[in-house]
């Protein structure tokens, strides 16, 4: 009888193929809030410009929100042409950050109203943006490239609100 052996011991190994089956999943789940935020109209701002011209305004813009997020934890998750999509919650957590993605929103708004101060007035370009932001439970994972995967109704919902929101014009 083995009633005083060590579990350790008494333990039945298992398959190769079960232990690669049990291995840590490829995922965790958080509560992510997500920010999306675009230029409006900016396939009418192209058609007016040069790409040179345009490659520079969009960079302005993106880099100009990509501060804004950072300065309140947020991490860009991707740029997308005219906009990008920000995670507060991922890689690091706070307990409010659902409140740092609307202060970093409102920041987006104020600080791309200045930028168009700076902008050149030969481009009679004024920009102005959408934000949208919505907040869930997510699972993060690695897909195909190095930046993680998000599986879960946050990132739609906040596309969405993104899409449906009136521009935000200085």
């Amino acid at each position: 009888m083995d009633c005083a052996k060590p579990l350790q011991a008494a333990a039945i190994p298992a398959p190769a193929d079960a232990a690669s089956a049990r291995q840590a999943p490829d995922g965790e789940r958080r509560h992510l809030t997500v920010v999306f935020s675009d230029l409006v109209d900016s396939a009418e701002i192209a058609s007016r410009l040069d790409p040179e011209d345009w490659r520079d305004i969009a960079a302005q813009y993106q880099g100009t929100a990509a501060s804004a997020v950072t300065r309140f934890g947020g991490h860009v998750a991707k740029y997308l042409g005219n906009g990008l999509m920000v995670y507060f919650g991922w890689p690091e957590a706070h307990e409010d950050d659902a409140e740092r993605a609307i202060r970093a929103g409102l920041l987006i708004v104020d600080e791309i109203a200045a930028l168009n101060g700076r902008l050149p007035r030969a481009h009679q370009v004024k920009l102005s943006v959408r934000v949208g932001i919505h907040s869930g439970s997510v699972v993060m994972g690695k897909g195909g490239g190095a930046e993680a995967d998000v599986f879960g109704d946050a990132p739609n919902i906040a596309s969405r609100v993104q899409m449906a929101a009136g521009p935000i014009r200085s």
